[in-house]
């Protein structure tokens, strides 16, 4: 018979270990016109970043990359609940070293864009399967497990590899340009937000739009960063376009993080999703 003493402590560790190795928080922002602001940054930012650092060297871009992916993922998944900070730098990292997976698919291999486009989109679409099947949802509101974020963080990598993808594809292999095809983003991002507003399933339209963001985004950073020569840009620089993107993240971050207003509030798991 164990002691008096030993029982207690038994249950409390216990009771401990799950808080150790669990979230005690949903480890997502709230869903704001904030949160899509700075989305969208952090797409234009992996674009002209990982480019930019491409053309001044591989291996610095490989070592920024792939080292920072590798050190933002570390500290998100540490973390037992959401941190603004801690947050968007592991989504920031994740948009520089998609942007890079995407383009050493399509440079390595010289398999066209629409191959390549196809190909994570079979990937994607084969992340919110499995996602969905182990876990019974697919809401951001319930990102509050281990394997819950993994599905997460897999499934936005592979959103941004599949929507750098595709923006190449509409803006160069389809001759539209960066800036028409930054609109055509645009409107497509119109619909799930017209469909949400009409009732439509609201887990749905997120990555609907959560998707079209990458696209959109680097997109119009392409536009402003890359020469005139390639889709039609301004030749502002992407290095220097990565600069202002870092300083207008970080502002935004600062101030989410200083509020609190995007932390979320326990909803309901969505019904079907």
């Amino acid at each position: 018979m164990k002691p008096i003493s030993e029982a207690p402590a038994a249950a409390l560790d216990s009771h401990r270990r799950p808080s150790r190795l669990e979230p005690v928080a949903a480890k997502v922002p709230e869903i704001t016109a904030l949160f899509w602001v700075i989305k969208v940054l952090t797409t234009g930012m992996g674009e002209a970043a990982s480019d930019g650092l491409g053309e001044t060297s591989l291996v610095l871009g490989g070592i920024i990359g792939v080292g920072g992916f590798l050190l933002a993922l570390r500290l998100q998944l540490r973390s037992d609940r959401y941190h603004a900070p801690t947050y968007w730098f592991c989504v920031s990292m994740v948009a520089v070293f998609g942007t890079i997976v995407a383009d050493v698919l399509h440079v390595a291999t010289g398999l066209s864009y629409y191959i390549t486009s196809a190909f994570y989109a079979a990937v994607v679409a084969v992340l919110f399967t499995w996602w969905h099947r182990s876990e019974g949802t697919l809401s951001i509101h319930h990102i509050d497990t281990r394997r819950r974020e993994r599905f997460y963080l897999a499934t936005v990598l592979a959103t941004f590899a599949l929507g750098t993808a595709v923006g190449d594809l509409v803006g160069l292999t389809m001759n539209l340009g960066f800036f028409a095809a930054g609109l055509f983003f645009l409107a497509a991002m119109m619909v799930p937000l017209v469909a949400w507003r009409l009732g439509a399933n609201a887990t749905l339209c997120f990555w609907a739009a959560y998707v079209l963001t990458r696209p959109l985004g680097a997109s119009f950073a392409d536009w402003i960063g890359k020469d005139h020569d390639i889709g039609g840009g301004l030749g502002f620089g992407d290095l220097r376009l990565t600069a202002i993107l870092v300083i207008a993240i970080a502002v935004l971050v600062t101030y989410a993080h200083r509020s609190g207003h995007d932390i979320q509030k326990p909803i309901p798991v969505d019904a079907g999703l």
